[in-house]
């Protein structure tokens, strides 16, 4: 695929690009949208053969995918993981951020402590406050600008009201593909404390050469019994519109009240969601998949040594995903100086890094999953934007 292709997103209902003036300020017309984490590239060529197809065939009723749907799931599982799926252990949701949702729902209780490893992706702190459970947030350590965790501090800071642990891995936004002795140790810390584990997995296709990413079942099969994985399709292959995210229950008794609170609520998965991701989990797919890998491996060296030239910016090492983290910090300025720079002078729509958590505040994530150019013109405008600091 030419991943350098531009495809004009204006004015097609993208929330990255027609709502950036909105909620940013950043003109529609010559701003650049760094903050959604969707990329500009068109889906594989699979995903679109079989889009096509379903148009063709022009009947949307109701299907029975799941052999297909749930085979591709496990083959992908297997291949790229080196993890076994039983197909049975599979349940669809809306999306990732749903399935967090329906989670809290079903293996905790209102005012239920959920630990986050802060700063992360805010969303999870968002639907955790709206279902009545309180956020407990556990800094991240940042070493010489690679977070790590720091179990000891973890452990002191626990109540005993937490119930459920909330993993991002690979992180978003530090980057960070958890070691083994890492997820380990996350592991042991959730026996001590008695506590369920989320591991959402959404970018975990998304690793970049040198590293490898360790699905969490792997590490410790003594958790079995406490371990709910989500992965999805949306990230990787650029469908995230379509909400199909994917539960992963190994353990019998989870599985089982899991299942009934979807029964009770009457929950069912979008069927052209789940045509795409069968489609996408394919031989297909992941050659797809490497080649946008060494593609986004060219935007992140471009995008960091852009920044490493810049006085007192510094982008996070990034193992995995197409979301930079900058720490603004030694520039002296103040939150509101630097976005403001960002946002007016070098006209880039970014995530504010206080969104985050404790922790994100001196940050700004910028999404480089985007066409070449762009980021080259994004580098060119932030050079020129903190052109008094060089």
């Amino acid at each position: 695929m030419d991943f350098d292709k531009i495809t004009d997103r204006i004015g097609t209902h993208s929330a990255k690009w027609d709502r950036m003036e909105a909620v940013y300020g950043v003109p529609t017309d010559g701003g650049l949208p760094m903050w959604v984490a969707d990329t500009d590239f068109p889906a594989p060529q699979v995903v679109l053969d079989k889009m096509q197809a379903l148009v063709d065939h022009g009947i949307f009723g109701y299907v029975n995918l799941d052999d297909e749907y749930h085979g591709a799931i496990s083959w992908w599982m297997k291949t790229r993981h080196d993890w076994h799926v039983d197909p049975s252990w599979i349940f669809t949701t809306t999306g990732l951020v749903n399935a967090i949702g329906l989670c809290l729902d079903t293996f905790t209780a209102p005012g239920d402590g959920v630990v986050l490893f802060t700063p992360v992706y805010h969303s999870f702190a968002k639907v955790i406050r709206a279902a009545g459970r309180e956020v407990v947030n556990c800094p991240l350590v940042n070493n010489d600008g690679r977070y790590e965790m720091d179990f000891a501090a973890y452990d002191a800071a626990m109540t005993g009201n937490e119930t459920m642990v909330i993993l991002c891995s690979p992180h978003n936004p530090g980057g960070r593909v958890w070691s083994r002795a890492e997820l380990q140790g996350l592991a042991d810390f959730c026996k001590r404390h008695d506590l369920k584990l989320i591991s959402d997995e959404i970018h975990h296709d998304l690793v970049f050469p040198g590293h490898k990413h360790i699905v969490m079942p792997n590490v410790d099969r003594s958790i079995a019994d406490r371990v709910i994985m989500l992965t999805a399709p949306s990230k990787t292959f650029n469908v995230a519109g379509l909400h199909t995210g994917n539960v992963i229950i190994e353990d019998d008794a989870m599985r089982a009240k899991f299942a009934a609170r979807l029964t009770s609520l009457s929950l069912a998965g979008n069927s052209v969601g789940q045509f795409v991701a069968a489609a996408a989990y394919s031989p297909e797919g992941a050659e797809w998949v490497d080649d946008l890998m060494v593609y986004l491996d060219g935007n992140r060296q471009m995008f960091d040594e852009t920044i490493a030239a810049i006085p007192g910016l510094t982008s996070m090492p990034l193992d995995a995903t197409f979301l930079a983290w900058v720490d603004f910090s030694a520039t002296g300025m103040t939150p509101e100086e630097f976005t403001k720079r960002v946002e007016q002078v070098a006209k880039i729509a970014v995530n504010h890094g206080d969104t985050f958590g404790p922790g994100g505040e001196n940050f700004v994530r910028f999404n480089f999953g985007t066409q070449r150019s762009r980021v080259k013109e994004a580098c060119e405008r932030m050079r020129a934007a903190f052109g008094d600091l060089q």
